[in-house]
């Protein structure tokens, strides 16, 4: 074989496999699920539920983007509090009081999704994948005081009513999956949502890194 013979055919070779690759990937999915959450934070922990909406672009058969929204159910806390006297010569100086706080929180995250295992157009063998991005948490509580206490008087390490906080996390997530066919896949997984800041709220009692949940969820994913 002359080499021009050669050169063309090595050139049909490289553009079949660019065409094939082309024709398989970039490819886009979507994801939608259920989810348990746990706040596991000392002083606010709290079980919830919620639904869980996830964008996936899969750039080849390992890396993608995916973009992420889920909204929770309220999760109830209950602490039990001490007001305390502004002035020495109030009595008493000390009041303890319940406080029931009603917690929930909707979240935006968008990152890097990795196909540890398997490729997300797999036909017949399970996946194993992790992703990790950035998020914004918003949320929102809603206290209520056993006892009605005078705010110009005492002291409160929590306040009564309603507030919306808000918390920039770092997202972290391991799940797996499993072709169905027809472009569906059933998976499961296991996200965490760690707050980088902490945006002090008089209406939450624990804002030191929190809230601090992780999730179960369970749902479908369809490939297009």
């Amino acid at each position: 074989m002359n080499h021009p013979k050669k050169i063309f055919l090595l050139s049909a070779l490289i553009i079949a496999a660019i065409t094939n690759t082309c024709a398989q990937f970039p490819r886009f999915s979507l994801s939608t699920g259920l989810d348990v959450q746990r706040n596991f934070k000392k002083e606010q922990r709290f079980w919830a539920f919620g639904h869980f909406t996830q964008a996936n672009f899969h750039l080849t058969p390992k890396d993608g983007i995916y973009v992420w929204f889920c909204y929770y159910s309220d999760g109830n806390v209950k602490n039990q509090l001490s007001a305390t006297a502004k002035l020495p010569a109030t009595i008493p100086q000390q009041i303890g009081y319940q406080n029931n706080a009603e917690i929930r929180f909707k979240h935006f995250s968008i990152g890097y999704k990795k196909y540890i295992k398997g490729a997300p157009d797999a036909e017949k063998r399970w996946n194993l994948y992790a992703n990790a991005g950035l998020g914004l948490m918003l949320g929102r509580v809603n206290n209520t005081h056993s006892l009605l206490i005078d705010t110009a008087t005492y002291n409160m390490p929590v306040l009564s009513g309603k507030a919306n906080f808000k918390r920039l996390t770092l997202d972290l997530g391991l799940g797996a999956e499993y072709p169905l066919g027809s472009d569906f896949y059933l998976y499961g997984e296991a996200k965490a949502l760690v707050p980088t800041t902490d945006y002090p709220s008089g209406y939450l009692f624990i804002n030191d890194k929190a809230p601090f949940a992780a999730m179960l969820g369970l749902g479908l994913r369809l490939l297009f």
